[in-house]
């Protein structure tokens, strides 16, 4: 029986295989929302389609189960809410809060790397172009669990950011936050690789009146030479027929010390274990 409204989220993208960043991510998030007798839900982040693998939808929930990290409630899918991004737009669009932009990222990055609401006050731009938010919202820091005050780059975070792409598909920033606040998700548990982009959908979030979740930015996945395990940076998959040794090698780089006889435990025994320990490393969450 639940005890809590807690509600937390995994979000993978399809555009390859689960690796072990995307295990500690969800072994995280997971154990987050057993410790607060929560859901623990899964989202499939499929609003990009020259980025969707084939059979990548398949094989993220074929991971998940393989490692009895088995999620509560109906799977959720980002390509079937476009009615609801569609309405914030329209709605922000009548607030005045969106204008549209033709500048490119080589035109940006020229100017000094952030966008400097060059298009803002015009009148004239044509197609192809992006939408973007009038960001009314200053943060300069962010309130996470596991690290406490993070200041974030004001320059990065403040910025207008794009809600719609020039492609016509819909912006990350925008897409998750109107999923989170649908889905009503209470915290997200995600890499340190996203503090900023944490900071710009607080600043989403509080623009849609709504209150943002709590947050808990977890260590990354590297490779030897400092490279972040990533689809993009070919990250190995993970192997289906050792999920024992996938969870353990998870808790490790979550900096958790697993006994000997847990390296001889099934995987529910392993969740068990980390579930207790992640509450004795979380206790005040």
């Amino acid at each position: 029986m639940r005890h809590s409204d807690y509600i937390g989220r995994f979000a993978p993208s399809p555009s390859g295989p689960l690796h072990m960043g995307s295990l500690v991510t969800a072994l995280g998030s997971y154990l987050q929302a057993r410790i607060n007798n929560g859901k623990w839900l899964l989202r499939i982040d499929d609003i990009d389609p020259p980025r969707i693998m084939s059979g990548a939808i398949d094989s993220i929930q074929t991971t998940l189960k393989a490692h009895a990290l088995v999620w509560d409630d109906d799977v959720v899918f980002q390509s079937q809410n476009s009615d609801s991004y569609d309405r914030i737009l329209h709605e922000l669009q009548q607030q005045n809060l969106l204008y549209r932009c033709e500048c490119t990222r080589a035109q940006i990055k020229s100017r000094g790397h952030f966008y400097q609401g060059t298009c803002k006050d015009k009148s004239n731009v044509e197609p192809p172009y992006s939408l973007r938010i009038k960001n009314q919202f200053q943060i300069d820091h962010i309130e996470d669990i596991r690290l406490g005050v993070v200041a974030v780059d004001s320059n990065e975070t403040n910025e207008d950011f794009i809600v719609k792409r020039k492609d016509g598909l819909y912006a990350y920033h925008l897409a998750s936050v109107v999923d989170d606040i649908n889905m009503g998700v209470t915290e997200i548990v995600r890499g340190e690789d996203l503090i900023s982009a944490t900071a710009c959908q607080w600043a989403l979030f509080k623009t849609l009146k709504s209150t943002p979740p709590l947050c808990l930015h977890l260590p990354l996945v590297t490779f030897a030479d400092g490279r972040k395990f990533s689809k993009q940076n070919h990250a190995p998959a993970l192997d289906l027929h050792q999920p024992e040794a996938n969870l353990i090698a998870a808790l490790g780089h979550l900096g958790f010390i697993v006994p000997n006889a847990m390296f001889h435990s099934d995987k529910h025994s392993i969740l068990n274990w980390a579930t207790q320990a992640w509450a004795d490393a979380f206790s005040n969450s």
